[in-house]
Protein backbone atom coordinates (compact mmCIF):
# COMPACT_ATOMS: atom_id res chain seq x y z
CA UNK A 1 0.00 0.00 0.00
CA UNK A 2 1.38 3.44 -0.77
CA UNK A 3 1.68 5.50 2.18
CA UNK A 4 -0.63 9.47 2.28
CA UNK A 5 2.61 11.29 1.65
CA UNK A 6 3.11 9.45 -1.77
CA UNK A 7 -0.49 10.21 -2.62
CA UNK A 8 -0.11 14.08 -1.98
CA UNK A 9 3.11 13.76 -4.16
CA UNK A 10 1.61 12.09 -6.76
CA UNK A 11 -1.48 15.23 -6.97
CA UNK A 12 1.33 17.74 -7.14
CA UNK A 13 2.87 16.48 -9.96
CA UNK A 14 -0.44 16.55 -11.42
CA UNK A 15 -0.30 19.80 -11.16
CA UNK A 16 3.02 20.63 -13.09
CA UNK A 17 3.03 20.98 -16.58
CA UNK A 18 4.16 18.63 -18.93
CA UNK A 19 7.71 20.09 -19.21
CA UNK A 20 8.35 20.44 -15.33
CA UNK A 21 6.81 16.52 -14.90
CA UNK A 22 9.54 15.61 -18.07
CA UNK A 23 11.82 17.21 -15.97
CA UNK A 24 11.28 15.46 -12.46
CA UNK A 25 10.85 12.18 -14.36
CA UNK A 26 14.40 12.95 -15.89
CA UNK A 27 15.62 13.39 -12.28
CA UNK A 28 13.85 11.12 -10.29
CA UNK A 29 15.64 8.75 -13.36
CA UNK A 30 18.75 10.01 -12.55
CA UNK A 31 18.49 9.39 -8.94
CA UNK A 32 17.68 5.50 -9.34
CA UNK A 33 20.26 5.19 -11.66
CA UNK A 34 22.96 6.65 -9.07
CA UNK A 35 21.51 4.30 -6.45
CA UNK A 36 21.42 1.20 -8.08
CA UNK A 37 24.86 2.03 -8.84
CA UNK A 38 25.61 2.53 -5.91
CA UNK A 39 24.03 -0.53 -4.54
CA UNK A 40 25.96 -2.78 -7.35
CA UNK A 41 29.26 -1.45 -5.66
CA UNK A 42 28.04 -1.70 -2.00
CA UNK A 43 27.41 -5.64 -3.11
CA UNK A 44 30.90 -5.57 -4.86
CA UNK A 45 32.59 -4.69 -2.05
CA UNK A 46 30.39 -7.33 -0.27
CA UNK A 47 31.48 -9.88 -2.61
CA UNK A 48 35.33 -9.07 -1.98
CA UNK A 49 35.27 -8.57 1.41
CA UNK A 50 34.02 -12.28 1.38
CA UNK A 51 36.66 -13.43 -1.02
CA UNK A 52 39.25 -11.93 0.79
CA UNK A 53 38.02 -13.44 4.08
CA UNK A 54 38.36 -16.82 2.26
CA UNK A 55 41.77 -16.54 1.03
CA UNK A 56 42.81 -15.39 4.32
CA UNK A 57 41.89 -18.88 5.94
CA UNK A 58 43.35 -20.42 2.69
CA UNK A 59 46.83 -22.48 3.88
CA UNK A 60 48.06 -22.29 0.74
CA UNK A 61 48.04 -18.26 0.38
CA UNK A 62 48.84 -18.36 4.30
CA UNK A 63 51.95 -20.27 3.39
CA UNK A 64 52.68 -17.94 -0.12
CA UNK A 65 52.24 -14.87 2.68
CA UNK A 66 54.62 -16.36 5.11
CA UNK A 67 57.04 -17.12 2.01
CA UNK A 68 57.42 -13.58 1.20
CA UNK A 69 57.12 -11.84 4.40
CA UNK A 70 60.90 -14.50 5.09
CA UNK A 71 62.04 -12.76 1.78
CA UNK A 72 61.79 -9.38 2.81
CA UNK A 73 62.63 -9.60 6.64
CA UNK A 74 66.29 -8.42 5.73
CA UNK A 75 64.64 -5.20 4.12
CA UNK A 76 62.55 -4.69 7.40
CA UNK A 77 65.87 -4.67 9.15
CA UNK A 78 67.00 -1.96 7.17
CA UNK A 79 67.30 0.82 9.76
CA UNK A 80 63.91 2.46 8.66
CA UNK A 81 61.07 3.25 10.92
CA UNK A 82 58.00 2.41 9.99
CA UNK A 83 55.57 5.34 9.80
Amino acid sequence: MMSPHLHEIERSIGTLTLEEQEWLLERISEQVQYKKQLLDKFADAEYMAEQMAQMAQDPEIQAEIAAINQEFIVTEMDGLEKL
